[in-house]
């Protein structure tokens, strides 16, 4: 709730949106520099093969072209890029192709000219020569005996494997009444952000500048500096406004490089915007997993054990997307208290796209898996699929917690989420309703759906980040953050920090950030982690300028720091609101040493740190679905989505709510329609628009969202991250749903997508 008379915990319009609205926000293509030159990739059109002869003969006389480089002639001299550090370096990614393609999208030539229609034609006449190689796309058949191997030197397709526990292979299944499994697919995603990959490299004094859409300016500053030849102080990396990121553009590109090598070379900007079809195969993809469950249950519900397998596609290079599946058994008992578990994950080279971060990056995986195979157990069993889980949740007197896989869980109160929920929802006359239409036969069966979850934000040591807030000479401040903004809301939220504490108006607060010659470090955006990190921090230094400033203005008015309190645009004696110093005459006095009480040296109003929250914190949720599904077609339709996200103490309830909308929506399109897919050639079948299936507003229906707050103990605002959570909780409740509408035909899962067809095939097999 929020405190009487404070900004916080209050609905507070966007400061972003203006500039969205009237489109005086610049993204990457927006930006216009004199003598910009445009490159065009020649990219491979199969997905594996041996490399022959590489002509460039035309492209090089075609007009406008300055450059064609490539790795047997005018190279840019770039060293591979290792994606993640724990990978080998033989799977690094080239910049160029030189003996092999390994997917469609791999990069054999670079073309660059004066304008981007002459780039494009000509790396059209680049003519490449391939002796086809057959091809492996799925998980499980990348581990079969006779795959084909995408590095021979590396001598298997495996490249990370985990086992939990590490030692031992007791069975946890032991001493259970029924014993519930499923296999399932967690299918391939495309990030589809609105703005594509892209970046603008102008070279000049004292090296180079690059314009990046991306979530992290600072890892590619530190990724690229030296893969380019240059010192950190030559290179700035600046990310303008980006059009989504979703973590697909958390990470290096190679494109970045060649673009940014070019314009060294050339010594002329260069420009590279991805088209649609592009970036649909050159941004990194999502998901890709297969995974088993095997859950063992008494018959009163009580859960015994978990026996987990994933296998997960790493693409044809391995990044963060290789590693994602320890995440998922790090988070694969999810909010129950499950004793006895035995996980394993491997991740394997295949040859499509790279797999990396996509909006909850390894915890939707978890979620789905367990949230369906306790449906599963709780069909067996003849148990309502809310009361199966209300009687494992982990108990709200037990937090914090280090869970059986080794998950440091700062709080929770999963009942709570899930009571609020099955209230808002109606939820007893939704099981009369769907009752009904069984009886009737009615060919429009009603599914509702469950799905009770909790996630890690701020993962794998991102607890940490920079912060800093400063007060300028008149009277306007600047919060400094080493989170980047794409499009959450970051201005308000931070701006909302300061403003609580120094009382400036919120329009009178810039944010600084994605800019590594203005913030000089950063861990960037992904992981739910902003508010959390980066807002601790503002709330911190916020506080800092604060006692500095009240220092100053005892010392100038005369009276004790401890009298001295926040007024309208400035500080004042309390009680005698006219005994004033602006924050302006604060500013300008922090510097002037004659100014200043003894003790207190001349600096400018400014405080900055590194805030650490000490380890991740843990949102949770519930959600349920409720769908219609035509019997005779195998249509889903949307009827209903409840959801009650718990993120720890609100900042912005507008905020929440339209991260929770938002996440709810990109849950829903992996469970009913997205789906990248390829062909046994590893020919990619959704490249575009036309094929790749993405709802629009008119395929969801109206979401229903609301919150608990359970305080974080691990930061000062108790705050938790729900950039992800919607589309963790979100998935497998719609997916459970589809299922429950035809649990009574038979049917005991589809495979996500569950389209209409899928759903079709179901009904026909489970009948026959």
């Amino acid at each position: 709730m929020a405190a009487a008379g404070s900004i916080l915990g209050n609905p507070v319009r966007r400061l972003e949106d203006p500039a969205l609205l009237t489109g005086a926000g610049k993204y990457v293509d927006d930006i216009v520099e004199p003598n910009t030159a445009h490159v065009a990739f020649v990219r491979s059109p199969v997905a594996h093969a041996n490399i022959g002869s590489v002509d460039i003969s035309e492209a090089l006389a075609m007009p406008g072209v300055v450059g064609v480089y490539h790795s047997r002639g005018d190279d840019l001299d770039l060293p591979s890029l290792q994606q993640f550090v724990a990978m080998p370096e033989t799977l690094n990614v080239p910049v160029f192709a030189t003996d092999k393609v390994r997917y469609v999208g791999d990069i054999v030539a670079a073309v660059v000219a004066d304008t981007r229609a002459q780039a494009v034609d000509a790396a059209e006449r680049v003519v490449v020569d391939y002796d086809m190689l057959p091809a492996v796309t799925n998980p499980l058949d990348a581990l079969a005996p006779d795959a084909p191997l995408l590095f021979a030197e590396h001598g298997s397709n495996v490249c990370f494997a985990s086992a939990f526990p590490e030692e031992g292979d007791a069975d946890p299944l032991v001493g259970a009444a029924v014993v519930a499994e499923v296999t399932m697919v967690s299918q391939r995603l495309a990030g589809v952000p609105m703005e594509t990959n892209a970046i603008l490299a102008v070279p000049g004094e004292p090296g180079l500048t690059c314009w990046v859409s991306t979530q992290a300016p600072h890892a590619l500053h530190g990724v690229y500096a030296p893969m380019l030849g240059l010192e950190p102080t030559q290179l700035r990396v600046v990310c303008p406004w980006v059009g989504g990121g979703f973590g697909p553009k958390a990470g290096p590109y190679i494109e970045h490089l060649a673009a940014a090598a070019a314009a060294l070379k050339l010594g002329r900007p260069v420009k590279w915007i991805a088209t649609r079809s592009e970036d649909m195969v050159s941004l990194v993809h999502g998901r890709d997993f297969v995974m088993t469950a095997k859950l063992g249950v008494n018959n009163d519900g009580k859960i015994v054990g978990l026996d987990g397998t994933v296998v997960a596609s790493a693409g044809a290079y391995p990044g963060l997307g290789a590693i994602l599946p320890t995440l998922t058994q790090m988070m694969a008992v999810g909010v129950y208290d499950i004793p006895n578990v035995r996980f394993s994950a491997t991740g394997v080279l295949t040859n499509n796209t790279i797999i990396g971060p996509y909006r909850g990056a390894g915890r939707p995986e978890a979620t789905q898996l367990i949230e369906r195979v306790i449906d599963i157990a709780a069909d067996q069993l003849g148990m309502d699929p809310a009361e199966i889980r209300r009687v494992n949740f982990l108990a709200p007197d037990k937090f914090p917690l280090t869970t059986t896989t080794g998950a440091n869980y700062d709080s929770g109160e999963y009942e709570k989420s899930l009571d609020a929920a099955l209230e808002a929802s109606g939820y007893a006359a939704l099981r009369a309703e769907q009752a009904k239409r069984r009886a009737s036969n009615d060919t429009r069966q009603l599914g509702i759906g469950v799905s009770t979850y909790v996630e890690v934000t701020a993962p794998v040591g991102l607890h940490i980040e920079f912060g800093a807030v400063e007060i300028h000479d008149d009277g306007a401040a600047s919060v400094f953050a080493g989170t980047s903004v794409h499009g959450q809301g970051h201005h308000t939220a931070f701006a909302m920090l300061a403003s609580e504490v120094l009382g400036i108006p919120m329009e009178r607060i810039t944010l600084v950030n994605s800019d590594t010659d203005r913030v000089p470090r950063g861990a960037g955006t992904m992981g739910s982690r902003s508010l959390q990190t980066a807002g601790s921090a503002i709330h911190i230094a916020s506080n800092e300028v604060l006692a500095r400033a009240r220092e100053v203005a005892g010392h100038l008015l005369e009276a004790s720091t401890d009298d001295i309190v926040v007024g309208d645009g400035g500080l004042h004696v309390a009680g005698v609101p006219t005994s004033m110093v602006s924050w302006g005459e604060l500013a300008v006095a922090s510097r002037d040493a004659s100014k200043l009480p003894a003790g207190l040296e001349a600096a400018a109003l400014r405080h900055e740190l590194d805030f650490d929250g000490t380890d991740s914190t843990f949102p949770f949720g519930a959600h349920v679905s409720v769908v219609e599904v035509d019997t005779e077609t195998g249509r889903v339709t949307m009827l209903r989505h409840i959801a009650v996200d718990d993120c720890g103490r609100i900042l912005n309830p507008m905020l929440v709510a339209g991260q929770q909308h938002g996440g709810i929506a990109q849950g829903a399109a992996q469970a009913l329609y997205e789906w990248m897919q390829y062909d046994d050639e590893g020919n990619p079948l959704t490249a575009t628009l036309m094929d790749y299936a993405i709802p629009s507003a008119a395929e969801l229906c109206s979401f229903e969202v609301s919150n608990t707050q359970t305080d974080s103990p691990r930061n000062p605002l108790g705050a938790k991250g729900i950039g992800e959570s919607g589309t963790i909780g979100s998935t497998p409740a719609i997916q459970n749903a589809v299922v429950d509408a035809l649990s009574h035909l038979g049917v005991t899962h589809v495979d996500m997508p569950c389209t209409a067809e899928r759903v079709w095939r179901a009904i026909r097999d489970a009948s026959s």
